[in-house]
């Protein structure tokens, strides 16, 4: 990952501060051009945030030293660096929401654990109900996700209208919003 003759930048505030002020003169690289070797023990096709996720367990979890990445495009592109990728726990199935409830839970401690900027930023969702019927469906969610412990709570259009201002829930929309269920990490409802 880095070249063998330079430690890791640390990266920080000040260590940002200093090199724009320095006009980025020192900044070392963090990644370095590999070289193929003769063999490898892993080869994992794609360097989206799957295959980085899946080599970097391979050599933290199981001690993994020859692991190869391939990528056609840039490390960390795809899905994962075009759009923002979301990684929540507001799934029916008890094997689906501990699953993404546990890589929340990683992705949560994975800056400090890189020392690498991987932008997370911890955000809830709201699933948005236009009629009766999706509305008994997100409350089923809702209410599957609370049995395990995951923060979810159904809301009803007024709610929703002061949980998110910006949201238009009058009737004149073209799929006017009847309610939703929102859900995310430490959220504790609308204040």
């Amino acid at each position: 990952m880095f070249s063998s003759h330079s430690r890791p930048p640390r990266y920080s505030a000040f260590n940002l501060l200093r090199h724009a002020l320095t006009g980025n003169r020192h900044w070392s690289r963090a990644w370095r051009n590999a070289k193929p070797k003769d063999g490898y023990d892993f080869i994992i096709i794609g360097g989206g945030g799957h295959g980085l996720a899946t080599a970097y367990y391979l050599a933290k979890h199981h001690g993994a030293k020859r692991i190869a990445v391939v990528e056609k495009g840039w490390i960390g592109g795809g899905n994962t660096g075009r759009n923002t990728t979301i990684v929540r726990s507001d799934y029916l199935l008890e094997e689906n929401s501990g699953l993404y409830e546990c890589s929340l839970q990683l992705w949560e401690q994975l800056s400090d654990e890189l020392n690498f900027n991987v932008m997370f930023s911890q955000r809830g969702t709201v699933l948005l109900a236009h009629n009766e019927a999706q509305l008994a469906g997100v409350a089923q969610l809702g209410n599957a996700m609370r049995l395990r412990g995951i923060d979810a709570e159904l809301l009803s259009r007024e709610e929703l209208r002061e949980f998110v201002p910006v949201l238009d829930c009058s009737s004149a929309t073209r799929w006017p919003v009847v309610g939703g269920v929102a859900a995310a990490s430490r959220w504790h409802g609308p204040a």
